[in-house]
């Protein structure tokens, strides 16, 4: 079996699928459009990270494609309903790099409140600018966090930590965690926080979520900081407010767009301004993040491919199963409607073979049914099985 890796994903996720007998190929820029087309006609599992489009028709181009790994936080880069509708898992990474991408969050508001930027400068151009004017301790400041996911809720404990008085907005309800105060609107937290860090998620929705409207709410001379996605801050509007001086600093990590290979020449209406931290999408990018999120997103396609265990799947039915004792399993996603199961099951019994084990899952309008029988399978009955009008997909797995 194939596997490619992109984006320049750990070697680690490398070293685990190939000692599962995969043939990996790596590369360390994205591929979209008919290249991604072209490299993924023969694979079985397709590894990336967050620039590669993953669409619906990259994946019909793909007959034996049967995982999606996304070595990241982020699934909004694969069209989810396009590959579950073709039988294809996909997983991600949502809690490995959460760690860095907080303490990168917490050294960039450290950073504004101190003017380390302007100090660093400044004595690389010879100037000893020893002096306390407009730098400030964070420790007893407001941080309003929009979005309390994993990052935003456990930005919520580091900053609490360090002595700030947190407060947060979430569509969804969300438990207060320490001392953090919930907010009821945006409106309300804007008014509020002395410095607002973003968290949302990539959902269509959230494009552009936060623009003039929204930065005029903030307090005078406040923080912004955003380290989720980059289409969701409108950035000519936040740099008129920088350039204003309402808003007093601001630390941006992603981008509406970004180069796809590092090294490539990058533009943005936010560069050369002396109050401003620009850092090249490197949130999740450092070597614990990126060796964890390799072991894991490598491990759960590893475990989908030898046993179809799909727990964690952003995109499936989840089905908890280890590896098997029969003589071969059976991996069947459908389409939820009734009768399936007993449809399968009939044909199995009318061929002769005996179930040992069966686990069922069903999620909107899939049914994932894996069932470990104790002889192999008869090309007929395999025949009969891929031939129901409800299979999505069907996945023989045995010595």
């Amino acid at each position: 079996m194939k596997a490619l890796l992109l984006e320049n994903i750990h070697a680690d996720a490398q070293r685990l699928l190939a000692e599962r007998g995969f043939e990996v190929e790596v590369a360390k820029g994205a591929l979209d459009g008919d290249d991604l087309v072209a490299a993924i006609h023969d694979v079985d599992l397709l590894g990336i990270r967050s620039k590669t489009q993953v669409t619906a028709e990259a994946l019909a181009s793909a007959p034996n494609l049967l995982a999606v790994g996304a070595f990241c936080i982020g699934t909004n880069q694969i069209d989810l309903n396009a590959a579950a509708e073709r039988g294809v898992a996909v997983f991600n990474a949502p809690f490995s790099n959460t760690r860095s991408v907080v303490e990168l969050a917490i050294a960039e508001i450290i950073a504004m409140a101190r003017h380390l930027t302007d100090k660093n400068k400044a004595l690389h151009d010879g100037v000893w600018d020893k002096s306390a004017k407009g730098a400030h301790e964070v420790r007893g400041r407001t941080l309003g966090i929009v979005g309390y996911g994993n990052i935003g809720s456990q930005l919520s404990v580091v900053a609490e930590a360090l002595g700030m008085q947190v407060y947060f907005y979430d569509i969804a309800d969300k438990l207060a965690l320490g001392n953090a105060r919930r907010c009821n609107s945006l409106e309300e937290l804007l008014e509020t926080a002395e410095t607002v860090s973003l968290h949302v998620d990539g959902r269509a929705g959230n494009a552009g979520m936060f623009g003039a409207e929204q930065f005029a709410r903030m307090r005078p001379r406040s923080l912004f900081l955003n380290l989720c996605r980059g289409f969701v801050v409108d950035h000519e509007a936040l740099r008129d407010n920088l350039v204003s001086g309402h808003i007093a600093g601001a630390s941006v990590d992603v981008f509406p767009e970004e180069p796809k290979v590092a090294g490539d020449p990058f533009v943005s209406s936010l560069q050369g301004l002396p109050n401003v931290i620009l850092t090249p999408h490197v949130g999740g990018s450092t070597e614990e993040a990126q060796l964890d999120i390799g072991q894991y997103v490598a491990g759960k396609l590893r475990d989908y491919v030898a046993d179809a265990n799909t727990t964690m799947s952003v995109n499936l039915p989840q089905v908890a199963v280890t590896g098997r004792t029969a003589a071969a399993r059976i991996v069947h996603i459908h389409q939820n409607v009734p009768g399936v199961l007993a449809t399968a099951n009939g044909i199995l019994a009318d061929n002769g073979a005996n179930i040992d084990s069966q686990t069922l899952s069903t999620r909107g309008s899939l049914g994932v049914v894996v069932t470990d029988v104790g002889s192999p399978l008869s090309p007929e009955l395999i025949d009969k099985l891929q031939a129901l009008p409800e299979t999505v997909s069907l996945r023989i797995i045995s010595d």
